[in-house]
């Protein structure tokens, strides 16, 4: 029978549909995939099994659901906060925030990230380099898995932690729910972190009312109001204004004053007078004394006391979504007034202050009219303030003006799908959300030739992964690989890999002995790091652990961490391993001076190796596996469908790579054998290079091949050939 070769360069497809299996013509076919498990696409192409999840901590309390958020302090302080029912957690570098550090240190010594110190049996963690001859600052070190952290309280219930959205600006966390007033987290140290909640008030009193009396006055008079104003030490904020103080006068007349004095202010650096006019008050004058004299000024009516609106005052009236954008912090959707959008005054975060006349600095709050009920769930700074609500997308924009104020302001819709409680992810200058009914994942970016906002389903080819679930968290990493993580009801983690400017969206799906439930990406080094919660049934009990994904650079094999929930064991050569007691009763793999080893069952916390090794990853098992679509070729017009095919062989093409089983079916798989001539007893090398397999000889309809990695091992698949049979 006639025979020919098929060569898939590329996997950036990703995975796909089973219904998509007879679009050959789909320009995806040719690079996509059937089944991408536990494998992450490159952007240049390539797939490679993704790296483990190494033990951090169990969260306080594994009976109720948790979540992650990240916290990013500084280039070189990261955090991942774990936000529990009634508390926070922080982790950082694989590690648990404790309260000190170290007293065992070297004084003559400059630490650097990443030295270890061990005092009284724990081990400390180095996040920032430290001077010599000084000990070592407490903000520079964490726990690493131990007893004992660092805790915060705060009010959340379980059943509120995954609509609470959120925005950091600096060392403040801005946490916001319906059911809760608006907070903030502060950190004001390593080891100090407050929650509050935002005052919305201006924080200094409002002067008693003036005493004003006349001067020189004779003839006929007429009554002169004025009203006090007192600002704070930093001269920003400004009180209400006080009540009116009066006198009757003649201040046309020559030599007439009136003087306008006040009791002081606790707090107060300097004063501003206002006398109304035509029913306002404008302002006549500042001083840091306690009196002013008004000798018939003439009130200056651009600039008037400021009236401060009661906002996010009671139960129904407090926010659901919070950002940043242009200088001012912005709030929306409170149960009493879903639709409504507030933005404090310019370059404040809590002034909630306006003037009559309005002042382009003022304060905004205005309603988006729309044709039904539209609950505002998510507020996003790009070019353009974007408004994310339960049933359309809409634009902020300025008329006539290069900023918004309270009278330029224009809310333009964008697109009619709504958007569900998930807060979205930022990718350059694109808004990835998850659509508020199907579960689908959508993008949001600027199109020239529309004028405006467009949206697209990312999940089109990939439905399978999101039909009857939702998807109930998200993160984005930039680095190495570009890669949007998304957490579904399922149990799975997807992945996106995604390059919108080289139109790169590569679906691939992830799960592991457990079900994962949050997630959340912080730069750690020189990666993004994901840190996920995950759901496991360990010794009988369900549990819920927080996980750091390992890094993808292997130098080594002894260095390639492929297994979940795992620890490393690194000294001196040891047949016993021990500190497994998060894995009581649990099967694990384990890779021992980079060779695998037997699977074993951990046993009073401990597995026992059959040979002494000094650096062994241990944990509970992955299995990556993917297969290609159906053969699709231009052999005939029918593009080979209605023929049956036989692989005969398939060459991979891998790079670093070992541990490699190849086949037609998951249950014919053969392996390819890599060992050449490395010494015995000392691991496969990891190769790079074409590898040739004989398959077992299967007849279908597709032609599949099926490719699986289940030893804690890397593999990186560049490119597949096959050799397929055609039938008549």
């Amino acid at each position: 029978m006639p025979s020919v070769k098929k060569l898939q360069l590329s996997f950036s497809g990703g995975e796909v549909t089973p219904e998509f299996f007879g679009r050959a013509d789909d320009s995806k076919y040719q690079s996509g995939l059937a089944s991408c498990r536990n494998f992450i696409v490159k952007p240049q192409g390539p797939v490679e099994n993704r790296a483990g999840f190494g033990f951090v901590r169990e969260v306080k309390d594994s009976a109720k659901r948790t979540r992650l958020i990240a916290f990013t302090y500084s280039t070189t302080q990261t955090m991942v906060i774990e936000l529990g029912a009634g508390y926070f957690r922080f982790h950082t570098q694989g590690a648990t925030l404790l309260a000190g550090s170290p007293a065992a240190y070297d004084a003559g010594h400059a630490y650097v990230i990443g030295d270890l110190v061990s005092d009284a049996g724990a081990n400390y963690y180095c996040t920032a380099p430290t001077t010599g001859n000084a000990p070592p600052d407490v903000s520079y070190w964490y726990l690493l898995p131990a007893s004992g952290e660092y805790e915060a309280p705060n009010p959340f219930a379980e059943a509120d932690l995954f609509d609470i959205h959120y925005v950091q600006s600096a060392d403040v966390l801005t946490l916001v729910h319906p059911n809760y007033p608006p907070c903030e987290l502060r950190r004001l140290g390593a080891t100090q972190w407050v929650l509050q909640d935002i005052s919305f008030t201006p924080g200094i009193a409002a002067p008693a009312a003036p005493t004003v009396t006349a001067a020189g006055s004779s003839g006929a008079a007429i009554n002169h109001y004025y009203v006090v104003t007192a600002m704070d030490a930093d001269n920003v904020r400004e009180s209400p204004a006080s009540t009116a103080g009066s006198v009757s006068s003649n201040l046309f007349q020559t030599g007439c004053t009136n003087t306008i004095a006040w009791a002081t202010v606790t707090g107060a650096s300097r004063y501003n007078v206002y006398k109304q006019q035509g029913g306002l008050y404008g302002y006549i004058g500042q001083t840091d004394g306690l009196s002013i004299v008004d000798d018939n000024i003439s009130p200056d009516m651009s600039k008037t006391p400021p009236i401060y609106e009661t906002v996010f005052d009671g139960p129904g009236k407090y926010p659901a979504a919070v950002s940043y954008f242009e200088q001012r912090r912005c709030f929306a959707g409170t149960t009493n007034k879903p639709q409504n959008l507030w933005m404090t005054k310019s370059a404040t975060e809590s002034d909630m202050s306006y003037s009559l006349p309005v002042k382009a600095d003022d304060r905004i709050a205005f309603r988006v009219a729309a044709r039904e009920a539209n609950t505002v769930r998510h507020i996003v700074p790009l070019s353009q303030l974007l408004v994310l609500t339960s049933s359309a997308e809409w634009a902020i924009v300025p008329i006539n003006s290069d900023a918004i104020t309270p009278d330029t302001t224009s809310v333009r819709p964008q697109s009619y799908v709504g958007a569900s409680n998930v807060q979205p992810v930022i990718v350059n200058n694109t808004l990835l959300y998850s659509a508020a009914r199907g579960g689908h994942a959508r993008e949001l970016a600027y199109n020239w030739q529309a004028s405006g906002f467009v949206t697209g389903d990312l999940s089109l080819r990939a439905p399978h992964l999101f039909d009857t679930y939702r998807i109930v968290d998200m993160a984005y990493a930039k680095a190495p690989i570009p890669l949007v993580w998304m957490v579904s009801t399922s149990g799975d983690l997807l992945g996106l890999t995604y390059v919108p400017e080289q139109q790169v969206g590569a679906w691939h799906r992830h799960d592991t002995d457990g079900a994962f439930e949050s997630c959340a990406v912080v730069a750690e080094n020189e990666e993004d790091v994901l840190y996920c919660i995950i759901r496991r049934s360990v010794n009988g009990q369900e549990v819920r652990y927080v996980e750091r994904m390992a890094s993808r650079y292997i130098t080594s094999p002894d260095n390639a961490f492929f297994v979940d929930s795992g620890m490393t064991y690194a000294g001196a050569p040891a047949k016993t391993i021990s500190g497994l007691d998060h894995l009581e009763g649990k099967e694990v793999s384990i890779l021992a001076d980079g060779g695998v080893h037997p699977r074993q069952v951990v046993t009073d916390g401990s597995i026992h190796l059959e040979h002494e090794a000094s650096v062994v990853q241990v944990g509970l098992p992955i299995t990556a596996e993917l297969a290609t679509l159906p053969i699709a070729m231009q052999i005939d017009s029918a593009f080979g469908q209605g023929r049956p095919k036989n692989i005969n062989q398939v060459w991979l093409r891998v790079f670093q790579s070992s541990g490699i089983f190849v086949g037609p079916s998951l249950d014919r798989l053969t392996e390819a054998k890599q060992r050449t001539d490395e010494p015995y007893g000392s691991a496969p090398a990891l190769k790079t290079e074409e590898i040739a397999i004989r398959t077992t000889p299967s007849w279908s309809d597709g032609g599949q091949v099926y490719v699986r990695q289940s030893d804690p091992l890397p593999l990186t698949v560049v490119a597949l050939t096959v050799e397929v049979a055609l039938g008549g």
